[in-house]
């Protein structure tokens, strides 16, 4: 028993420490793929002069009443669904990094957090690959998205148990409902009809909500690669 419990103890701190240098710069992709993401829709879209959708074609583009997707279509295409990819993989790369940079919980426990903060990832991937004209795969890609209104929450209650990250554990129990009112907001002002996306707010909604689901990567990342030692 003494042998067993002496090898377990030293190889339990061994393990963050080879990680750590790897660690850090995976949870800096929570930082430079949200400010990379909204560095493409803010400069693309003053750049689009609009977009063909379904046969019809919408233009001026509007950021107030039209959907960061439609930057997917048109002149802009290309660059917006590159950054949809772009952004995606950064989120996975950080998802790896602020899961591993938490060995203080249970390996049940960072598979939780590694997998709640993935799922957005993949929907941003998703939504890269299929535009907003192929609806099915688009749609699903922003539902694994707003996946967050419970993983947030999830990872919270992990957190809370850590003492030094404690107060974010708490912030993240409160991301989740609000999370869930902007999402109810911007449905409540999104119109699915070529007159909608000239009219309206739904594009600064949907700007909010992704602007808050991507502040708490960025957030994490930070806090991640502050509190791992090189």
């Amino acid at each position: 028993m003494n042998a067993i419990s002496h090898s377990s103890v030293s190889l339990a701190p061994s393990a963050p420490l080879r990680a750590t240098s790897t660690v850090r710069w995976l949870a800096l992709a929570g930082i430079v793929g949200p400010v990379g993401f909204t560095l493409a829709w803010l400069v693309l879209g003053f750049i689009s002069p609009g977009y063909t959708a379904w046969g019809v074609h919408i233009a001026p583009y509007s950021p107030i009443s039209q959907s960061i997707s439609g930057l997917g279509l048109g002149v802009t295409g290309a660059y917006m669904n590159a950054a949809f990819v772009l952004n995606g993989v950064l989120t996975l790369l950080a998802a790896l990094g602020v899961s591993r940079g938490l060995p203080q919980l249970s390996r049940g426990a960072r598979w939780t957090v590694l997998v709640a903060l993935a799922l957005p990832g993949l929907g941003s991937i998703m939504d890269g690959i299929f535009t907003l004209e192929s609806f099915l795969g688009h749609t699903t890609g922003f539902a694994l998205a707003l996946s967050s209104i419970v993983g947030f929450p999830l990872i919270g209650r992990y957190l809370r148990g850590l003492s030094s990250w404690r107060p974010i554990g708490t912030w993240l129990l409160i991301a989740g409902p609000l999370t869930l009112g902007l999402a109810i907001a911007y449905f409540l002002t999104f119109s699915p009809t070529p007159e909608g996306a000239l009219t309206g707010v739904a594009g600064l909604t949907e700007r909010i909500l992704v602007l808050e689901i991507q502040l708490w990567y960025v957030v994490l990342g930070w806090l991640t690669f502050r509190r791992t030692t090189a």
